[in-house]
């Protein structure tokens, strides 16, 4: 068995997230789900990364995989919807694994309704992306892989 860490990063989408493409499209512009799960592992994917994704509209389904990645993954991506403001449990999780992740907002929640200011996640997130559309997950998976490359030694 390998020494080596894992070559994989969980894609997280939480709620409403399966809406992309049809939800608000002024906000969230027209890709789908699909375009971003296409995205992150094709991004992943030249960078010697393999992807496993999810989508939940139930915050224990996304705890449960986030626990289930400390076996296989080297970081996580996550974009976790209405629940950045509201879970002190999704940080437990993620903190509690203790594997470095990206937060990604493709609207820019700082331009929008007060109560989107504040993340439960921002200020323990390796990686921040916030407005860039759903772009923002390749250059989030980019910052992330660096993170993880600059963990190992690797430059």
């Amino acid at each position: 068995m390998s020494d080596s860490p894992p070559r994989r990063l969980l894609l997280v989408n939480g709620p409403n997230l399966n809406l992309l493409g049809t939800r608000e499209p002024a906000v969230y512009g027209h890709e789908t789900l699909d375009d971003v799960v296409a995205l992150v592992e094709r991004t992943a994917d030249e960078l010697g990364y393999a992807v496993r994704a999810l989508q939940s509209n139930h915050e224990g389904v996304l705890i449960d995989a986030i626990h289930e990645a400390r076996e296989d993954c080297a970081g996580v991506v996550i974009i976790p919807g209405g629940l950045t403001h509201t879970s002190v449990a999704l940080r437990d999780a993620l903190t509690g694994v203790a594997l470095p992740f990206a937060e990604v907002h493709v609207s820019d929640v700082h331009a929008r309704e007060e109560f989107r200011h504040f993340s439960y996640l921002s200020d323990v997130a390796a990686v921040t992306v916030v407005g860039e559309g759903v772009a923002g997950y390749g250059r989030a998976v980019r910052d992330l892989v660096a993170v993880l490359a600059a963990e190992e030694g690797v430059s």
